[in-house]
């Protein structure tokens, strides 16, 4: 339906649009995904006719040639600007006719199609009310009523969100979706959840080249492959166990679809692993842990989102966002970590030396004796403390106040 092949657009010494292929069958939804000034505009304009290619091998709409063929192509197509090209002083029923005839379409067609167009959008109720007292939502909806009209092939909008509150912008990509099963649609946009929301094929382009074009899956299968491993995702895991990181490593590594395991930074009594291979493995490194008494605090499935791509791709954030692996524990971290003790004052977490042969003893509150915790607070003792050492606590040698004693009751 929509063929594109080695398009170039030059303004001066700048080139907006850059060899740039691609081609959308009948029927599809394509989304044009690419951050402000990567070519978008640019190339619909020049697929609906209204801007000349510097050079292109084949431009074909609707199986018509944009190059030979321009007036044709412009009667298949319904073309809706980022500016929806209005005129304020007409009303939203004067607005429809003017553009039916210029369509030419005869009298009893169009009042037939601009009622079944105008009650499609949503505007039916706002036929005699003029176009420049709209709100900008209502305005986006009488552009695509007018690029409806028609009744075209294909359909192309330029940001049709643009502008658009939350309620708009959710309103608006409905209606998209609706129409989507009826005509061709290519629709760009700068932002990311909208195409997601309503393409399910996404053509990213960054200074006027295609960087990648694929369904939102495959997108994030081959390009996400490289960060985590096959399959575009790793599992995180952070566990506390007797054995050292290294052999649990390899242990992980046994795991049937594991292809590889990289050991994290220690926080506490944890070791972190990042394990990449086919798939979500949790299940398997769940029963692996079981089995060799691991504790685990955290099993998490990552897979890299196609926001991750996308900034990865067009400004070169090799992580895309994604989270370390493990990063020193804070004073918010440590209280989420584990419990509290009661006697401790606010980041202390109490219990004995794990040993591998028996479990953590917790302790009685209020004994003289001596106690060896793990404190994860980084500001206790100086900060250059290893965390992952045990530190001795030492009781209070001060009597307890009695309160039923002198000077201790009401």
């Amino acid at each position: 339906m929509i063929e594109v092949a080695h398009l170039t657009r030059r303004y001066g010494s700048a080139t907006a649009v850059d060899d740039l292929s691609f081609q959308v069958a009948k029927g599809e939804v394509v989304g044009f995904l690419g951050p402000n000034g990567a070519g978008k505009t640019t190339t619909m304009r020049i697929l609906a006719g209204y801007l000349p290619a510097t050079r292109a091998e084949r431009l074909v709409v609707a199986n018509h040639d944009v190059l030979r063929d321009s007036m044709e192509v412009r009667k298949s197509i319904g073309y809706l600007p980022e500016s929806v090209p209005l005129y304020p002083e007409l009303r939203v029923e004067e607005m429809m006719r003017f553009q039916g005839r210029l369509h030419r379409m005869s009298r009893q067609d169009l009042r037939t199609r601009i009622g079944e167009v105008l009650e499609r959008v949503g505007v039916q109720d706002r036929r005699k009310q003029l176009v420049g007292t709209l709100s900008r939502g209502l305005k986006q909806r009488v552009g695509l009523a007018v690029a409806l009209l028609p009744n075209p092939e294909v359909l192309i909008l330029d940001e049709p969100t643009s502008g658009l509150d939350p309620i708009q912008r959710g309103q608006v990509r409905n209606l998209i979706s609706e129409l989507s099963s009826e005509h061709t649609v290519l629709l760009s946009s700068h932002i990311l959840a909208e195409i997601e929301s309503m393409a399910p094929r996404v053509i990213i382009i960054h200074e006027g080249q295609k960087v990648a074009d694929g369904s939102q899956a495959e997108i994030i299968q081959t390009l996400g492959a490289g960060e985590s491993g096959g399959g575009g995702g790793h599992v995180l895991v952070e566990a506390a166990a007797p054995a050292e990181a290294d052999a649990m490593a390899k242990m992980i590594e046994t795991l049937d679809g594991v292809e590889t395991v990289t050991v994290g930074q220690r926080v506490g009594i944890h070791h972190t692993f990042r394990v990449a291979g086919q798939g979500d493995l949790r299940e398997d490194i769940g029963a692996l842990a079981m089995t060799q008494g691991w504790a685990l605090r955290e099993l998490t499935w990552k897979r890299p989102t196609l926001e991750q791509i996308f900034t990865r791709l067009v400004i070169g954030d090799v992580t895309g966002g994604e989270e370390p692996l493990a990063s020193a524990p804070t004073a918010a971290s440590v209280a989420l970590a584990a419990p509290v003790a009661p006697e401790a004052a606010g980041l202390q977490l109490s219990g004995s030396v794990p040993a591998a042969s028996e479990p953590l003893p917790l302790g009685t509150p209020g004994t003289a004796k001596s106690k060896t915790i793990y404190s994860l607070n980084p500001f206790d003792r100086g900060a250059s403390r290893d965390l992952s050492k045990p530190v001795s606590i030492e009781p209070d040698p001060s009597p307890p106040i009695d309160l039923d004693g002198p000077g201790g009751g009401a």
